[in-house]
């Protein structure tokens, strides 16, 4: 684990917010890793307040760029050196707060905007130990990582809050005294004179002695320090270490024995030298201190490391060896022992302070906000902690070396393990054989952290010696534990602190796992990782849900380590389910508003292999997403919420945002959560209700496809948005705002309540829409949705494009007219409407709308009338015609009977 040097990038290197009385040399510093003059166009700097967690201070730094030495400082006028951004006194609060650092759009950030992860480059939240309260800004900004606590009496007069790196690639903050504009001072933590820790080595390849520096030590018994050789694990030499001296100790090693051309390992033990004889094996008691290194092409076993730097890796040294040897100083500020990750390479300094160089490292991983490669945010809605991801306890073969426990963030992205233990149960007497601290150790970009054996695939973070993770009856549990290992103090299976746990069996071994699964996973069986349910191996893949301690949630599945589960396919979407009613908790003020999503569809539909998802407006990458469980019930519901009767609920801290969108799906998981990248086949419906142009154009929806509550629609009494359309998917036309109906038939639009209206509205450009003033557009091919949007401008009382289903409406002279009837939800909503129609006068009432009509559009309704009316009167025509044409004729040839009488007679008289 040699310093890695990558790409360079800006971070936040200190703060100082408070200062001794007037708060006048306050500061941020930012720092580009380069060390040189870089220009800080497209960044913008963001200042929170803890109290509502907005922003309170928004600086556009384009323009600007570092000094020579990377280093930029924002701060007040009385700072020394000079700030390029002056600030008046007492600008950067004290806590709780934060700072955060955005490159994208300037135009996205303004005071009093809410924090937002979207184009976040890096963060710092801090807070006093008497103020607190900074957890909604830690879980937007920095999630997994609480707030720093500045201790305003760690230093006598002012001091600052500086960036430094805890161990490997991991940074962190520590209070110092303040150094604007130079490098932080990142002095490792003293070292208790009772525990002494390794300060400096050198290797010498061989040409040279070795030597080891150790920091000052009383300790009361003798010490030893060991050499190992890494290929062996046995003892290469033990040294007595004299702790009579004051100051530092140093201890010169034969260069055979620390070259630095194959692995080994320094270790610092309590005891003699007697102790650890030359060739003896490796000890497994526990030493005070210890570095493991890994030789070029040469590593070191899995029991030397796993035994003396349970969690960490070995320092793996360069293929060029130098002339003279290696030299490594212990530079990261990481306060725990036995951590290669805390030496880098630096000038051997014995007896006086260590040169560290300033490390050239990024402390996150730079992403282009919206991009594929975006890892998403927690929403500040979320609580979601360490879960158990995969357990893989059996591999086939003898050597076990392909077991592994594969915990993951549900923020998706890289988080800080500190606190963390796992612990490894046996079924037999219900104690933990395994109890493995994490702190220290960060996930991947992608959230993932794997733990297990050394010939893994890909290689774990932490690696186990073979066949170490039992076959069952066991269990696999993550805690979050500061304050040590969560077994202390427990004389049974402990629970206080525990995130996630899986309880697991072999073949008939159920019952003997009953201790653990009381504790743990109450109510519910131990699962089993049946060898033969898949050809090869198989592993234990949370598939169907996030819940922790929910073992209905895991299948068996092909092992997928640091990769999405490969968890089957979900069953075809079941056919005629949408969302039927959706209420947010703040919607209203009133005590019955509750937070809901209700499905609809045929009765006792499965809903396996559906997510819901919840966006929320302005959280790019704030989703939350859970896999739907169960069918719905006799009537065809299935109801999402925090109450009694709710068929499943939301995961802790999770409710319906005020704005946002809700989202049926029917794909991977992940795929539903990112909620970016989804086709008409798996999108099954869908409802927003924000206007943000951002959520629109993520969900590829228009603006007048979204459905905001109406809260005037509803008197004195909780408000939803309910479908009134059974089947049409993804329709907003289908939707309106009336009263809460969970669980029963939505309250919908009805002609009780029906009233006959003659509107007349006039043509102001700015209320018809996109349409320029005229609103002949508006009903162009019959387009009600447009009518209805623009009657809701003027009533604000919930009208949708259902009301209009029994009124036409013309075009005349560019004025819209609107007669017929339109139905309401209740009295209280007919006035409203009628109120409008008083407000906006009827033909009789103005001249405008008095002359012919162009583009008339006539409701279905209207229109079947209008059809029946037509039949009839070109019949009734028909039947006058007929009758008009027997009248003339019989006018014009009269029946006279004397004259046919006379004629027959003298037809007789001729005959004769």
């Amino acid at each position: 684990m040699s310093l890695v040097i990558a790409d360079p990038c800006l971070i936040i290197s200190e703060v100082n917010a408070d200062n001794p009385k007037l708060d006048t040399t306050e500061f941020v510093e930012l720092y580009h890793t380069s060390g040189h003059r870089a220009s800080l166009d497209g960044y913008t700097l963001v200042f929170y307040n803890g109290n509502g967690n907005i922003a309170y201070k928004v600086l556009d730094l384009k323009g600007h760029s570092t000094d020579d030495r990377g280093f930029f400082l924002v701060g007040s006028v009385d700072l020394l050196p000079k700030p390029a951004i002056l600030l008046p006194p007492n600008t950067v609060q004290n806590g709780p707060d934060a700072v955060a650092l955005y490159h994208t759009s300037a135009a996205r950030y303004s005071e009093k905007m809410n924090a937002t992860a979207m184009g976040l480059v890096d963060a710092i939240v801090y807070m006093t130990r008497r103020s607190g309260g900074a957890e909604v800004l830690a879980e937007t900004l920095t999630p997994g990582e609480p707030a720093f606590v500045e201790d305003e009496g760690a230093h006598e007069g002012d001091e600052s809050i500086e960036r430094c790196l805890l161990s490997g690639d991991q940074w962190g903050f520590q209070v110092a005294l303040p150094s604007p504009g130079q490098r932080n001072n990142c002095t490792p933590p003293a070292a208790t004179t009772s525990t002494p820790l390794i300060s400096e080595l050198k290797l010498g390849g061989g040409q040279v002695d070795g030597f080891v520096e150790l920091t000052e030590s009383q300790a009361a018994g003798p010490l030893v320090l060991v050499v190992l050789d890494g290929s062996t694990d046995k003892v290469s030499m033990s040294v007595d270490i004299d702790t009579s001296r004051k100051g530092m100790i140093s201890i010169t090693a034969d260069r055979n024995y620390m070259k630095g051309d194959k692995s080994g390992a320094v270790a610092v033990y309590s005891g003699r030298a007697s102790d650890f004889q030359v060739d003896s094996s490796l000890s497994q008691t526990q030493p005070l201190d210890a570095f493991v290194f890994a030789g070029p092409g040469d590593q070191p076993s899995a029991n030397l490391t796993e035994t003396l730097i349970p969690g960490r890796q070995a320092y793996q040294l360069s293929t060029r060896f130098r002339e003279g040897g290696f030299c490594l100083s212990r530079c990261g500020v990481a306060t725990w022992a036995r951590d290669p990750g805390v030496f880098w390479e630096a000038p051997q300094t014995p007896g006086q302070p260590n040169q560290c160089p300033w490390p050239r490292i990024c402390p996150h991983t730079t992403v282009v906000p919206g991009s594929p490669d975006a890892p998403p945010h927690l929403p500040p809605w979320s609580r979601g902690d360490f879960l158990i991801n995969e357990l893989n306890s059996d591999t086939p073969g003898a050597a076990e070396d392909g077991e592994y426990v594969e915990l993951w963030h549900p923020s998706g992205r890289r988080v800080s393990l500190q606190g963390i233990w796992l612990l490894l149960f046996s079924g037999h007497n219900n104690r933990p054989y395994r109890e493995i601290s994490l702190t220290g150790q960060f996930t991947t970009a992608n959230g993932y952290f794997l733990v297990g054996s050394n010939r893994l695939v890909p290689a774990p973070s932490l690696r186990l010696p073979p066949n170490t993770i039992q076959n069952g009856p066991d269990a696999v549990a993550v805690y979050r534990s500061p304050f040590g290992p969560p077994s202390a103090g427990h004389a049974g299976v402990p629970t206080q602190g525990l995130l996630d746990a899986v309880v697991y069996r072999q073949w008939g071994s159920d019952k003997e796992a009953q201790g653990l699964s009381n504790a743990l996973t109450p109510g519910q069986l131990p699962l089993l990782e049946d060898p033969e349910a898949l050809w090869g191996d198989e592993s234990l893949s949370r598939c169907v849900g996030l819940r922790p301690a929910d073992l209905s949630a895991f299948v068996v599945a092909p092992p997928s380590p640091l990769r999405e589960n490969a968890c089957p396919q979900p069953p075809p979407a079941p056919k005629g389910l949408v969302i039927s009613e959706v209420s947010a908790v703040d919607w209203t003020n009133h005590s019955q508003q509750r937070a809901f999503v209700e499905l609809a569809g045929p009765p006792m539909t499965s809903l396996r292999g559906l997510v819901l998802t919840l966006l929320v407006q302005d959280q790019v990458g704030g989703n939350m997403a859970m896999p739907l469980t169960g069918s719905t019930d006799h009537e065809g519901f299935y109801l999402v919420g925090d109450f009694d009767g709710a068929d499943q609920a939301f995961p802790g801290g999770v409710t319906v945002p005020v704005a946002g969108a809700v989202l049926l799906c029917h794909d991977l998981f992940s795929v539903c959560r990112s909620a970016s990248s989804l086709t008409n086949g798996s999108l099954t419906d869908l409802l927003v209700f924000s206007e943000s142009p951002l959520l629109l154009s993520s969900l590829s929806a228009t603006r007048g496809q979204q459905v905001m509550p109406a809260l005037r629609s509803v008197e004195a009494g909780p408000v939803s948005l309910s479908r009134c359309s059974c089947c049409e998917a993804r329709s907003p036309s289908s939707w309106t705002s009336s009263s809460g109906t969970p669980g029963t038939a939505n309250l919908c639009p009805s002609s009780t309540f029906s009233s006959e209206i003659d509107l007349c509205l006039g043509p102001l450009s700015s209320d018809w829409l996109e349409h320029s003033g005229n609103c002949s557009g508006l009903i162009q091919g019959s387009r009600v949705l447009e009518v209805a949007g623009y009657l809701e401008q003027q009533c604000h009382c919930g009208i949708s494009a259902l009301y209009l289903q029994g009124a036409n409406f013309s075009c005349v002279a560019g004025w819209l007219r609107v007669k017929g009837n339109i139905r309401a939800l209740s009295n209280h909503q007919k006035a409203l409407i009628l109120q409008t129609s008083h407000t906006h006068p009827s033909p009789a009432q103005g001249e405008t709308c008095t002359g012919p009509a162009t583009n008339r559009h006539l409701s279905p309704e209207s229109a079947l009338g209008l059809q029946i009316g037509l039949v009839a009167g070109v019949l009734l025509l028909l039947g006058l015609g007929a009758a008009l044409f027997t009248y003339l004729y019989k006018k014009r040839h009269p029946l006279d009977y004397y004259s046919m009488e006379l004629n027959e007679h003298a037809e007789g008289l001729s005959e004769q």
